[in-house]
């Protein structure tokens, strides 16, 4: 999730047309953009390929994808696109040099350059486009000129979220909202428009991609509102464009308005946390510093500072004994950033006024009507239905944990407040299964997690992942590695760039990042895949071995389910591929893949000690599995409350409070037991509000089907190349390239994907209920 989610990316609302960006856990408008940048998680634009002077990500893939008709593949090239696959060619034969592998990236001005190119090759494709009757090179010509823009757009994304050069995030800055600026232009192009309205209503269109790419083309740039009259195109190209600045804002707001807390003496704080934290001393008068402690000034009092990033904070909540310091860094972490009330506050109206200016009644209507939920209602009712069903439950588990407080410590009410529910969650599961945190994440230094990696896609698909070297300057970090992921046969099928450790001013979470989408060459040639996995898992100790927390484990083979998904991708249009999907179908191959991270069989092969190369005892895991299904009800009711809420913030206005923070505690009250706690706004480092607005039921979607999926699929061997090869050929290779609801009805049945009473489809939770035992 966002971290996972996403998370997320910024998929920014300004590209409605031409902009449909990559990270999956931290994009901006994820619902708005066109072919020409590809759906959802990841959108992209469809004009011409011309590579950028980086052999990774212009390396093409020979090679066919099972049962494709590919007849038609070199037909639909166009005289631009056939002149530069020589010039990709000879890029190959140059060492990469630069961020990323792009050339013009040798220093952070060249981002300014890198965008102008853009630009100058998409106006190139456009008289292009004037020119071609209605053909399958039409629509080929739209990709080129996504997957151009996408170039600049998915490196400057990536750049901004985890650069620790302050001049390359300004220059990437720059050079995306120039891009933007000029995909507003894109999207309201009457030529561009007529063209794509030519092509679909023509019988010239040989596959049903091609057919498929054309409507949703069409339907985009009307959702971008070229259909209106002069002035109202003109608002909502401003209202795009703000809605834009406004998602920046907040993202960079959470990112550098972090709150701190001191606290003293440093003992209250365990030893394995206090390297997450700064040593600072107060003096007798009460002034705090960091100046040490003179040897025997008995007035001088060591203690530590804490940020309240989400890398320090959820560890200290889950782990510090303390009740007080529980409650300020709570206190202090859920109010901050106080300027994104604001921002979020305008957001919503932008948002309302832009959705009821393009003829919807707010923005989740707004939102919803190309995924397959298709409206407001049937995500309502799905959530509600959820809520009711667990809310018993959850308020059970809730009472055992006050319970179990009260065996704890004498003279307590047993009551649980919003500090106390994850330390005490913690130490329950642990006393009940004999789980010690620190002994369960002995088990995953991160080197064999990542060959954990490997061997999941060695046994599922006959592919491997392996270290290359990085050109010259191409790496934005140390500690960042490239991989390979190479398949037996097949040959190359993609890269995928780790950055894994939390560092200040990076994108705080964890999310996958498409820096190119995979589309066809030639009959035989595809452009291979370039990803990026972002983390933010706690830097070890010089002296110390890095291992992961199993949830960190879990949050890795998450985003890795959103890699696979873009490196296995084989479609003939880079607008629809991998994660450039329908926003609730985006997050299924990550949800499922969650579940490797929870099976011993799985386990068993790369989990060992990082000391005495043990492997993890098959009775750990299982202690594991239950103490993650014993409060599992409140895990999912929490789940439905943040989808609530953000239905609830870009639905029907005004809204039904004074403002978010009282919608936040209104909902909170009706759907759970735990108390608002006054004073905080947890909502204003809520990353999904800008990423998925809307759209954070989609998780909840995905997790269901996802357990279908492993029910019926992987749950009897979830480690063989059969399974692999349903897992791929029915659910990775199509990205957005197929209906996500029959792909989902063909490879789980109709019983998992219900249509919903309003209209759409949402799916069944059995399967999801009954693993955790609900």
């Amino acid at each position: 999730m966002h971290s996972r989610r996403s998370a997320h990316r910024v998929l920014y609302k300004a590209a409605a047309v031409f902009g449909n960006y990559s990270r999956v856990e931290s994009v901006g408008d994820a619902q708005h953009f066109s072919l020409l940048c590809g759906s959802s998680q990841g959108r992209s634009f469809p004009l011409i390929k011309r590579c950028f002077t980086s052999s990774a990500q212009s390396k093409i893939l020979p090679g066919t994808r099972s049962g494709q008709d590919t007849k038609n593949g070199g037909k639909g090239l166009c005289k631009i696109q056939r002149r530069h696959l020589s010039e990709a060619t000879s890029v190959l034969r140059r060492e990469p040099v630069g961020l990323y592998g792009y050339g013009l990236l040798k220093s952070p001005y060249g981002f300014q350059a890198f965008a102008q190119e853009a630009i100058d090759r998409s106006e190139d494709i456009i008289k292009e486009i004037k020119e071609l009757p209605p053909s399958m090179a039409t629509i080929r010509a739209f990709d080129d000129i996504s997957d151009v823009v996408c170039t600049v757009v998915d490196a400057a994304e990536l750049c901004r979220s985890t650069h620790s050069d302050k001049d390359f995030v300004r220059e990437a800055n720059k050079a995306s909202m120039k891009l933007y600026e000029y995909l507003q232009y894109l999207n309201s192009h009457p030529v561009l428009y007529k063209a794509v309205v030519d092509v679909e209503q023509s019988t010239a269109l040989e596959t049903e991609e091609a057919k498929r790419a054309a409507k949703t083309l069409r339907i985009d740039f009307e959702r971008g509102g070229i259909h209106l009259p002069p002035e109202k195109l003109k608002r909502a190209t401003e209202l795009n464009l703000e809605i834009t600045r406004l998602g920046r804002e907040f993202t960079e707001n959470v990112i550098y308005e972090q709150g701190q807390v001191d606290i003293f003496p440093a003992s209250l704080i365990p030893n394995n946390l206090q390297t997450m934290m700064e040593p600072v001393t107060k003096s007798k008068s009460g002034m705090v510093g960091r100046y040490r402690v003179k040897k025997g000034n008995a007035g001088m009092i060591s203690g530590l500072r804490m940020s309240t990033e989400p890398s320090v904070l959820f560890p200290v909540l889950k782990y510090v004994p303390d009740s007080e310091v529980r409650r300020k860094a709570f206190l202090v972490g859920n109010s901050v950033p106080k300027s994104n009330l604001r921002v979020l506050d305008h957001l919503i109206c932008a948002r309302h006024e832009l959705a009821q200016l393009l003829g919807y009644n707010s923005y989740a209507e707004f939102a919803l009507a190309p995924t397959m939920a298709e409206k407001p209602e049937a995500v309502l009712n799905f959530l509600v239905d959820l809520s009711d069903r667990i809310r018993g439950k959850a308020d059970d588990e809730l009472k055992m944990l006050g319970e179990f407080r009260k065996q704890l410590e004498d003279g307590i009410d047993g009551s649980i407040q919003a500090w106390d529910e994850s330390y005490y969650s913690g130490l329950l599961k642990a006393r009940t299964h004999d789980l010690t945190s620190t002994v369960v994440a002995s088990y995953f230094p991160l080197t064999s997690c990542i060959e954990g990696l490997r061997v999941v896609s060695q046994s599922l698909f006959n592919a491997t992942f392996e270290q290359v070297p990085m050109g010259p300057d191409e790496a934005w970090h140390p500690d960042v590695q490239k991989l390979t992921l190479r398949h037996a046969t097949e040959g190359d099928l993609g890269h995928m760039y780790l950055d894994l450790y939390a560092r200040p001013g990076k994108f705080p979470g964890c999310a996958h990042f498409t820096l190119k989408g995979c589309r066809r060459l030639t009959e035989s040639e595809y452009q291979i895949p370039v990803v990026a996995l972002v983390c933010n898992f706690s830097c070890p100790h010089a002296s110390e071995a890095p291992v992961l927390n199993h949830w960190e484990v879990e949050a890795l083979f998450h985003e890795f389910g959103h890699a696979l998904h873009s490196l296995l991708s084989r479609t003939e249009y880079q607008h629809f591929s991998g994660t450039r999907t329908v926003l609730d179908f985006a997050e299924t191959p990550s949800q499922l893949f969650e579940y490797y991270a929870w099976d011993y069989r799985v386990l068993s092969k790369f989990a060992k000690h990082y000391q005495t190369g043990d492997p993890i005892p098959q009775k750990m895991v299982a202690s594991m599995n239950n103490a993650k299904r014993m409060l599992a009800a409140t895990e999912i009711q929490r789940q439905v409350l943040f989808a609530l809420i953000d239905q609830t913030f870009f639905g029907k206005q005004p809204l039904p409070g004074r403002d978010t923070t009282a919608v936040v505690a209104d909902l909170k009250h009706r759907h759970t037991s735990m108390k608002h706690v006054d004073g905080t706004h947890w909502q204003t480092r809520f990353n999904h509000l800008i990423n998925y607005g809307a759209g954070y039921y989609s998780y909840l979607y995905a997790r269901c089907f996802a357990a279908s999926i492993w029910h019926q699929h992987c749950q009897e061997d979830p480690l063989n190349l059969e399974t692999g090869e349903k897992l791929r050929r029915g659910l990775l290779e199509f990205g957005g390239a197929r209906d996500p609801a029959h792909m989902l009805q063909k490879l789980v049945g109709k019983d998992a994907v219900v249509a919903s009473k309003s209209a759409g489809i949402s799916p069944s939770p059995q399967h999801m209920l009954a693993g955790l035992g609900l």
